[in-house]
């Protein structure tokens, strides 16, 4: 198994395991405006035939969050937009080595104060990993967050520098 940075040319394979696993799908222009932006925020996991087995999408947020205008007194964050490993490569510990690549990309590159993201209220194995392996900690619910209607766990989690 590898973990290395993006390509362009892995956009594809993550979006095949994007649309195999997750309810929420992006285009195209959504994962290449990511791994253009900020390629050094966004991983992928390959088997030893090259094929594309997990991957993460992250960015580093631009505007203030409380009221989507441009931030005056910005605090540098980064947030983690889509994390996904196909199921047959699951427990293995492939999702943590992607969120600590990202994570290490954000705090030592743009010298983020903390990463964010949602995960949806339904979703045990994830809740787990972030709070109870990674450390993050619930900020509040957004109430229906997702297109479904199901509420999301806000979660952050603060850098040491």
């Amino acid at each position: 198994m590898n973990i290395r940075a993006v390509r362009v040319e892995d956009l594809a394979g993550m979006q095949d395991c994007n649309l195999h696993n997750l309810p929420e799908n992006y285009t195209m222009k959504y994962y290449l405006y990511h791994a253009l932006s900020w390629p050094s925020l966004s991983y992928v996991a390959e088997d030893h035939n090259g094929r594309i087995v997990g991957y993460i999408l992250a960015k580093m947020e631009e505007v203030d969050e409380q009221d989507g205008q441009p931030a005056t007194n910005h605090v540098p964050h980064g947030h983690v937009t889509s994390i996904s490993v196909m199921r047959s490569y699951r427990r293995l510990g492939l999702a943590k080595k992607l969120m600590l690549q990202s994570q290490e990309a954000m705090s030592s590159i743009y010298r983020a104060a903390f990463v964010s993201l949602h995960v949806r209220k339904s979703n045990r194995a994830a809740l787990g990993l972030y709070r109870d392996t990674l450390g993050f900690a619930v900020k509040n619910i957004e109430e229906k967050y997702y297109a479904d209607g199901e509420d999301a766990y806000a979660m952050q989690l603060t850098f040491e520098h």
